[in-house]
This record gives structure tokens, C-alpha cells and sequence, in this order.
């Protein structure tokens, strides 16, 4: 018999659950997550085909599936259960009947496996992607049993970035990086975690795509995906976002609100991190612009204070961006915000928190949908995170091969 793997310092635990049928009745199955409910952290999860089931048979699986995974990892823990489920949260809360005779063994068997003073709350599902995405990923046979957590490093490294910026009391940092993150003071800083928009149909036919003045493409359903990837992997730190702030700009927004439904907050504008602005040049290739404006684009490419024709420099977007950065760091200080932008605001960002001329900016690469993470000390910036891509994502494997 295996013996349950104990984590003493766990007191309070948060299971994640949902099922799914294709065809209710159909082919069916369950995600349950398990995760640590003061940190986020993912203790282990579990995706699993059952065969041929319904819908309701399926969600109350995935809630049996995340009791045992709490009996086996946190036994001792106090659990909160979140579910998209508004039947099973309803029947398990007491507050609907049971009538149906095949949810009845189910609810029974979790009834059994749920401690005294176990909570059920139901919880839209934007909120409920990681279980979803379980689910997909067993039905899809891409997946089958329980992952612990020593085997999702990957996700849970996001969560650490982000929400763990300074070595435990007493331990030795790891490295000059690590010694830095204190020298802000005792304050708590404000981590920004930067994600650049999906890609929209300019993104992929490489063309120049500037801020409010220009055409001004929508996410494509590839860049939609990408946003909700990304969505899937923030939302462990979910409870610890203070803001979703978005340029103005039509795809900043929209992968902005995909990023809000998960992380339960509403979009707030800043025109500040807008793109910056192509002018004549807005949705032409760079071969095209250098077929139409030869001397202007060599003239641009060599100078940060040439601007497209009726467009912006790279010095005035610096001044703009960085106006905008003041404004968020004081509003949210202390806290985390996510910021969806572009390219050119990113990248600036990332030169200025380094301490680097703004010519960096040429040797930057962004990919769509990236995230990148700079925590603020009072004054002084450290880069934790540049460019990263949630686990499984292949676009920068494929960007490599072009070389």
C-alpha cells in the first residue's frame, strides 16, 4: 500500500475539478488539480479517461479524483472545492436533492472522502481552465493518471517568479540575481508581468502593425489560443493579481479580456504601452517598405529619433512607455499587475529595467504571447523573466528553425 506523501506545512488546500463528455453520453473524463491554497502552487494533478459516461458522471469523477488526490498529498489540510459544476456544487453543498440513481454512489463515494468542514464553491469556467484543460488533453490520449508536483517544474516555476522574489529568511541566495532582488528595502515590490498580445493575421504575414492609428487587426483564433494558454498558466497566481492592464490598441484588449476571465478582474487601459505608431508604413512587409521608402527606412534603422512618416520614434516611445510605467507602479504599488503590450513597450521596459541604452531594443527577439516578468524595488528594477513561453507551447521551437 502506498503510503500518503505528507507535506507538513500545507494547511489549506484547493482542488480544482471538471468533467467532460463528447456526446453526453460519450467518450468522457476528469481533471482534478490539487494545489497549495496560501501559495498556488500545484501539488499534483490528475487527467484520466473514464470511457463512455455523461457530463454530470464525469464532473462528479473529477471531484472523487481531487478528494483522493488531497487524501493522498495533504491529508491534514483544511480543502475549498471549486467547480464549473453548478449541480455538483449545488448537491454536495446539501442544497439540491440527489434524484438522479447514477450520481448517487458518486456523491456518496465523496461524501466519504471529503473531511469535515469541506467547502464547495462553483466557479465560472474561465476560471476552471487547468482542469478543462486535463480533461481535453485524457480525452485526447495525450495524457492518463496523476502528475505530482516534482514533475510540473515547469508551471510552477512561473508561479515562483512571479510571487516568490526573495530567498527564505536566513538562506543564502542563490546567486547575484537572487541578492539583488532585496536591495529595494523591506517594502514589497511591484512585479509586473509583461505578456505580448497573440499573434493576428499582420503578425503572421510579418508586417508592421503600429498602435491606435493603425489598421489595427484583432487576435486570430491562433493568437486567441495562445492568450488562453498563457490565461492557464497565470492562473495559479489568480487570487494574487491585482490588475489586468491592456493598451488600448484592438489586440491588446481582446488578449487582455481572455487574460481578465481567467484571473477574475476587470481590464483597465493604459495608452501608455500603446505600440508604437508606423505611419505610412503600417501594415506593409519590411521588404515592401523598403521597396516604397528605401532612404527612410535605412535612415530609421540607424537612428532611435527617426520616425516613419506620421509615425512615432523609438526615443518618444521610450518617454511615452516610461510615463506610462510611473503611473502603474504608483497605482498598483506593492502589487502584482499583469500587462498585456507589444513588442517595441516590452522591449523598452526591459532595457530600462537592466540599466541598458535603448539600442538594446535591436537585440531583443519577443515572441507572441510571451511573457516576460520585472518586479520594481522603490527605484530599482530586476528582470526575473524574458520571453517565456508556457510549457508545451512549441511556436519558439519553430521560430528557431528560422535562423
Amino acid at each position: 500500500m502506498t503510503e500518503p506523501v505528507t507535506r507538513p506545512s500545507i494547511t489549506r488546500v484547493v482542488i480544482e475539478a471538471d468533467g467532460g463528455s463528447r456526446g453526453n453520453p460519450g467518450p468522457a473524463a476528469y481533471g482534478a488539480v490539487l494545489r497549495d491554497a496560501d501559495t498556488g502552487a500545484v501539488i499534483a494533478e490528475d487527467g484520466t479517461a473514464i470511457g463512455v459516461a455523461s457530463n454530470n458522471v464525469a464532473e462528479y469523477s473529477a471531484l472523487i479524483a481531487g478528494l483522493r488526490l488531497a487524501e493522498q498529498y495533504a491529508p491534514d489540510a483544511e480543502i475549498e472545492v471549486r467547480m464549473d459544476s453548478k449541480l455538483v456544487v449545488e448537491q454536495m453543498s446539501g442544497r439540491w436533492k440527489i434524484k438522479h440513481p447514477d450520481m448517487r454512489p458518486l456523491a456518496a463515494e465523496a461524501t466519504r472522502l471529503a473531511p469535515s468542514g469541506t467547502t464547495y464553491t462553483w466557479v465560472p469556467r474561465g476560471q476552471n481552465t487547468h482542469a478543462d484543460r486535463l480533461v481535453n488533453e485524457a480525452l485526447d490520449g495525450k495524457r492518463s493518471g496523476v502528475t505530482v508536483a516534482a514533475e510540473l517544474q515547469e508551471p510552477d516555476s512561473l508561479i515562483e517568479e512571479v510571487e516568490s522574489p526573495r530567498a527564505p529568511e536566513g538562506e543564502q541566495p542563490a546567486s547575484i540575481q537572487s541578492q539583488a532582488r532585496g536591495w529595494g528595502g523591506g517594502g514589497e515590490p511591484t512585479t509586473v508581468v509583461l505578456v505580448r498580445h497573440g499573434v493576428t493575421p499582420h503578425t503572421t504575414a510579418k508586417r508592421f502593425s503600429g498602435g491606435l492609428a493603425s489598421a489595427n487587426p484583432g487576435l486570430s483564433d491562433e493568437g486567441k489560443a495562445q492568450i488562453r494558454a498563457v490565461a492557464d498558466w497565470l492562473s495559479p497566481i489568480a487570487d494574487r493579481v491585482d490588475a489586468v492592464v491592456a493598451s488600448p490598441v484592438r489586440r491588446t484588449r481582446e488578449s487582455a479580456e481572455i487574460l481578465a476571465d481567467v484571473l477574475g478582474r476587470e481590464v483597465e487601459v493604459e495608452p501608455g504601452f500603446a505600440e508604437m505608431e508606423f505611419g505610412a508604413w503600417d501594415g506593409l512587409t519590411f521588404a515592401e517598405v523598403g521597396e516604397r521608402y528605401p532612404e527612410d527606412l535605412k535612415a530609421w534603422l540607424g537612428s532611435l529619433d527617426v520616425a516613419p512618416g506620421g509615425g512615432e520614434s523609438f526615443r518618444v516611445v521610450q518617454e511615452r512607455v516610461l510615463a506610462g510605467l510611473a503611473r502603474l507602479l504608483e497605482a498598483h504599488t506593492g502589487k502584482t499587475v499583469v500587462v498585456v503590450s507589444h513588442v517595441t513597450p516590452i522591449k523598452t521596459l526591459v532595457a530600462n529595467a537592466v540599466d541598458a541604452s535603448l539600442e538594446a531594443v535591436f537585440r531583443m527577439e519577443l515572441t507572441p504571447a510571451s511573457v516576460t516578468v520585472i518586479s520594481y524595488y522603490d527605484d530599482r528594477p530586476s528582470l526575473r523573466m524574458y520571453n517565456a513561453l508556457p510549457p508545451g507551447n512549441d511556436v519558439f521551437a519553430a521560430d528557431v528553425t528560422k535562423w
